[in-house]
């Protein structure tokens, strides 16, 4: 019994400590629109509800119950860095090659090669592509 109480109780410890998740990322922006654009069309973002309501927010879906907010504001950082980056999975890395092709987008890999998909070690490929305010954003096949 003393066994058995001892194993409930760890149960219930282990599930109810807090669990950290992601709830969004907050992305700042120069323009709005043309921000938008490129999540909702170029990555294919679904809008959700924002609360704000006042032309500087924008908010997607970008699953398991997070969300990327994009924020309209003065005072845009002027340099970033391929090391700090939004990742996004993919399920068909080269339906999105040829969607970025035929948007004559621009991408490359890791080390800076135009058009080059870059082979991880563990098998995952993954190219990278910049926002219309130069955020770098991976996009990989580990979905």
């Amino acid at each position: 019994m003393k066994t058995l109480f001892t194993c409930l109780f760890l149960t219930f410890a282990m599930t109810s400590l807090a669990q950290i998740k992601v709830n969004h990322i907050a992305v700042h922006v120069t323009e709005l629109k043309r921000s938008m654009d490129f999540y909702q069309n170029v990555l294919a973002l679904k809008e959700i509800e924002e609360p704000f309501k006042d032309g500087l927010h924008a908010w997607y879906d970008i699953g398991g119950g997070a969300s990327l907010h994009l924020i309209e504001a003065a005072n845009h950082p002027k340099e970033k860095s391929k090391t700090n980056h939004l990742c996004f999975s993919i399920p068909d890395m080269a339906a999105f090659v040829a969607n970025m092709k035929a948007r004559n987008y621009p991408f490359e890999s890791w080390a800076g090669v135009k058009g080059e998909i870059t082979n991880r070690v563990d098998g995952i490929k993954q190219i990278y592509i910049q926002d219309p305010d130069g955020y770098w954003i991976e996009i990989n096949d580990d979905f």
